[in-house]
C-alpha cells in the first residue's frame, strides 16, 4: 500500500527512524545513567530511586545472575510482580547480565503459571511474596532452580520498610503462606551481588531481549520473541511520535498499567528511560481512591492507559480537582478507547486522550493518533519506518477505502513465537508481513480504523483472552456437555467473557461454573455471564459458530 500516510504526519516527525543510535537496550540504559544520574527514575510508595541508584541496584542485581551455576548468556529469568521499585532493577539486572526477561502475570493461576515457566524453560524466578504460594504449587514442575522473593516494602527506606512489610502480611494478610526452600531474599541477593564482578557481555539488535507471552489461535499462551533490535525499534518510534514537545530530564509519566504489559513497558519505562524521565509507579491503581491520592503529589506531565482506567479515574471523587497543568499528553491503548470517555478526558482536563493501536508481536506500537488531536475514533496513522497493508483471504493488498486484514511491518515486528516454528508461520510471512488478525480501512488521509476482529480474542481491559483457553477449562467443568465462550460488549472493562454451556447434568448452576473457573483461571478471564442452551449452533461438520451467539 502506498504510504499515503506520511502526508497527514504532525510538523517534525520523520518518515523514518534512526536504528543505529543505540546498539541494545543496555546502550540506552547506560546512556541515560550517565546523563542524569541525579534525577529521578522511579518512584513508588513515597520512595524514589535516582538513575545513578538504579544504575548501582542493577548492576548488583547483574553480578548476582552471573555467579549462579550453570546461567550463561540468553538464560531466561522470569519477573513476576506489580509495578514496584524491585520491577526495573530486576529488568535492567536481567539484560545486564545479557539474559532474557519473561514477564510474568502475577494474577495467573498454578497452571497458567506451570506452563510459562516450562515453554519458556526459565531457569530463575524473581517474585514478590504475596504471589510465592502459587509459585510453590507447580516450581517442581518447572526448569526453575533459583527462587528470588521480595516483600511489597523491600525498596522502601527503613523504617517505613517494615511498617508496610508487617501491614501487608500481617495486617491486610495479603501473603498466603508458602515454603520454598531454597528461595533468596531480593535485598540479600542485592547484597551479595554488590561485592560480585560483572562482567556485561557485548549485545547486538539480533540479541533477544523479552520472551512476551500472549495468546493464540490455539489458545495457549505462546512467546512472542523480542529482541533488542526489536525494541530499540519501538522505543525510537514512539519517542519520535510524542517527543516532539518533551523535554530531557523534566517529564514524568503515571505508570499505573503493569509494567509485565508490552504496552507500558515499551511507553513508559523504556521511552521515558530514554527521556531522563521519572516514572511514577501506581502498585494498585485499581484502589482509585489511593490512585488520586497519590496523583495529587506530582506535576505529571503523561499518562498511559486503557480505556477502563481512564473511565474509572474519571468517576473518583477527587480526580476533577487535580492540577493537570503540566500535562501533556494522555495515551488510550490496549482496548478501544470509546468516545464517551474521551470527551469526558477532554473535558475534565483540558487535554485529548489520543488512541493508539498495538499488539505483542509488534513490541508493540503499530499506529498511534498525533498528539494534541481530537479523538476520531481511529487507531491514528502508521508510526515511523512502518508499513501497513489491507489484505483479503486471498492474501492480495487491498487500497484505500477498502476493509480487510491488517498486516504490519516494520523493525518492531517479532523474530517469531519461542519454540512455535507453525505459529509463527500462521501470522509472519517470509518476508516480514505480520497478520494481526484485525479488520480495517485505511481513509485517504492515512487514518486506520479497526472495525472488527478476525480472531475471536476477547479484550478485557486490555487483557487478551483467548476463548478455546476458557472453553477447555469450562468444559472440564462437572455437569457440562458443551460449551462456547464470546466477548460481550461492557461499559466497565470494554468487552466481557460470556460463555454458552450446554448440561449435562440438570444440577449445574451458573455459579458452579464461576466457582470452577475462579480455581482455575485468572480473574479477568472468569465468564461474567453464564447462559445455557439445549444446543449450541454450528456448521454442517460440527464446528461451533462463535458468530451466532455474539
Amino acid at each position: 500500500m502506498e504510504k499515503v500516510w506520511l502526508k497527514s504526519y504532525p510538523p517534525g516527525v520523520p518518515a523514518e527512524i534512526d536504528m543505529d543510535e543505540f546498539s541494545s537496550l543496555l546502550d540506552v540504559f547506560h546512556q541515560s545513567c550517565a546523563k542524569f544520574p541525579q534525577r529521578p527514575a522511579f518512584c513508588n510508595l513515597g520512595t524514589t530511586l535516582t538513575y545513578a541508584e538504579l544504575d548501582a541496584q542493577s548492576r548488583a542485581f547483574a553480578a548476582y545472575l552471573q555467579s549462579l551455576p550453570g546461567l550463561t548468556k540468553g538464560a531466561r529469568v522470569a519477573i513476576m510482580m506489580p509495578n514496584l521499585l524491585q520491577y526495573p532493577v530486576a529488568l535492567f539486572g536481567v539484560l545486564r547480565a545479557g539474559m532474557v526477561v519473561v514477564n510474568v502475570n502475577p494474577l495467573y493461576t498454578a497452571p497458567e503459571l506451570e506452563h510459562q515457566l516450562q515453554d519458556a524453560g526459565a531457569e530463575v524466578i524473581v517474585v514478590v511474596e504475596n504471589f510465592a504460594a502459587t509459585l510453590q504449587q507447580v516450581v517442581a514442575r518447572t526448569p526453575v532452580k533459583h527462587v528470588i522473593t521480595t516483600q511489597i516494602g523491600d525498596m522502601v527506606s527503613a523504617p517505613k520498610r517494615w511498617i508496610v512489610n508487617f501491614v501487608v502480611k500481617r495486617v491486610k494478610k495479603m501473603v498466603p503462606a508458602w515454603h520454598i526452600g531454597h528461595a533468596v531474599r531480593f535485598n540479600t541477593v542485592l547484597a551479595k551481588g554488590a561485592r560480585l564482578a560483572l562482567n556485561e557481555p557485548p549485545l547486538t539488535h539480533d540479541d533477544i531481549a523479552f520472551i512476551q507471552y500472549t495468546g493464540g489461535t490455539t489458545g495457549v499462551a505462546k512467546g512472542a520473541v523480542l529482541s533488542h533490535g526489536n525494541m530499540i525499534a519501538n522505543l525510537q518510534q514512539a519517542h519520535a511520535w510524542v517527543g516532539n514537545g518533551l523535554e530531557l530530564g523534566k517529564e514524568a509519566v503515571v505508570t499505573a498499567l503493569p509494567l509485565y504489559h508490552i504496552f507500558c513497558l515499551t511507553a513508559n519505562c523504556l521511552v521515558f528511560m530514554k527521556l531522563g524521565g521519572l516514572n511514577l509507579l501506581i502498585t494498585n491503581p485499581r484502589d482509585m481512591r489511593g490512585f488520586v491520592a497519590e496523583l495529587k503529589h506530582w506535576h505529571f506531565t503523561a499518562m498511559t492507559g486503557v480505556n477502563t482506567l481512564f473511565n474509572g479515574l474519571l468517576h473518583t471523587p477527587g480526580f476533577e480537582a487535580l492540577d493537570f497543568s503540566a500535562m501533556k499528553f494522555a495515551l488510550g491503548g490496549g482496548a478501544a478507547v470509546q468516545r464517551a470517555v474521551a470527551d469526558r478526558w477532554q473535558q475534565v482536563t483540558g487535554h485529548p486522550l489520543i488512541e493508539a493501536y498495538g499488539l505483542t508481536e509488534a513490541s508493540p506500537a503499530v499506529c498511534i493518533n498525533p498528539v494534541g488531536s481530537q479523538y476520531n475514533g481511529t487507531i491514528g496513522l502508521p508510526i515511523p519506518s512502518t508499513e501497513i497493508s489491507i489484505r483479503n483471504d486471498a492474501n492480495q493488498d487491498l487500497g484505500v477505502g477498502q476493509e480487510g486484514e491488517l498486516c504490519v511491518r516494520g523493525p518492531q515486528v517479532m523474530k517469531g513465537y519461542w519454540h512455535r516454528p507453525d505459529e509463527t508461520a500462521q501470522v509472519l510471512s517470509d518476508d516480514g508481513w505480520l497478520r494481526t488478525g484485525d479488520i480495517a480501512v485505511v481513509d485517504e488521509q492515512g487514518y486506520v480504523r479497526i472495525t472488527d476482529r478476525k480472531k475471536d480474542m476477547i479484550i478485557v481491559s486490555g487483557f487478551n483472552v483467548y476463548p478455546n483457553e476458557v472453553e477447555g477449562v469450562v468444559a472440564a467443568c462437572p455437569g457440562v456437555l458443551e460449551c462456547a465462550v464470546v466477548g460481550v460488549p461492557d461499559e466497565r472493562s470494554g468487552e466481557a467473557v460470556k460463555v454458552v454451556v450446554v448440561k449435562k447434568s440438570p444440577e449445574l448452576t451458573e455459579q458452579a461454573v464461576i466457582d470452577y473457573c475462579r480455581k482455575n483461571l485468572t480473574g479477568y478471564k472468569i465468564p461474567r455471564i453464564v447462559e445455557f442452551r439445549t444446543e449450541l449452533p454450528k456448521t454442517p461438520v460440527g464446528k461451533v459458530l462463535r458468530r451466532e451467539l455474539r
